[in-house]
C-alpha cells in the first residue's frame, strides 16, 4: 500500500525536486547554461529519488515500456554534458514526455480545477489535447 505520509525525506525530495525545476528553466533562460541545466537535472532526479523512493524510482525507470523514455533522457543529458546544451534539451524533453505521458490525465483534472487558470484548460482545444492520453498506461 502506498504510503502518503510526509517525512522528512520526502520533504527534502519535493525542495530537491522544485529546485532542479528551478535551475532548469534559470539554465533555459540564461540562453541553455549547461551548469544550470546539469545543476537541475542532477537535482529532479534525486528529488524524485527521494520522494518516492529508491526501489520505486528503479521499477518506474526501468519498466520495459518506459525504456525508450529513460533512454533518451539519459542520452539527453549525456549530450547536454559534453557541450551541445540545446540538442540535449530537445532530446531530454523527449524523452520527459515519454517517460511521463501516464500523467497527463491526472495533470488535466488537476490544471481544471486551478481556480483563475482553470478555465484556459477546460477549452476544447486544450481538453482535447489531454483526452488523447485517457486510457493510456499509467507508470508505477
Amino acid at each position: 500500500m502506498v504510503s502518503f505520509e510526509m517525512n522528512d525525506r520526502k520533504k527534502i525530495g519535493l525542495g530537491l525536486t522544485g529546485f532542479g525545476i528551478f535551475f532548469s528553466v534559470l539554465g533555459v533562460i540564461f540562453f541553455f547554461d549547461k551548469g544550470l541545466l546539469s545543476m537541475g537535472n542532477i537535482l529532479f532526479i534525486s528529488g524524485v529519488s527521494l520522494t518516492i523512493g529508491m526501489k520505486s524510482t528503479m521499477q518506474f525507470f526501468m519498466k520495459r515500456s518506459n525504456f525508450k523514455g529513460t533512454i533518451s533522457f539519459g542520452i539527453g543529458f549525456f549530450i547536454l554534458i559534453m557541450g551541445w546544451p540545446i540538442l540535449g534539451m530537445i532530446v531530454e524533453a523527449y524523452g520527459f514526455i515519454v517517460l511521463f505521458s501516464g500523467f497527463w490525465p491526472t495533470l488535466s483534472v488537476f490544471a481544471q480545477k486551478i481556480p483563475v487558470l482553470g478555465w484556459v484548460f477546460q477549452l476544447p482545444f486544450i481538453r482535447s489535447l489531454f483526452d488523447r492520453y485517457r486510457g493510456k498506461r499509467m507508470p508505477v
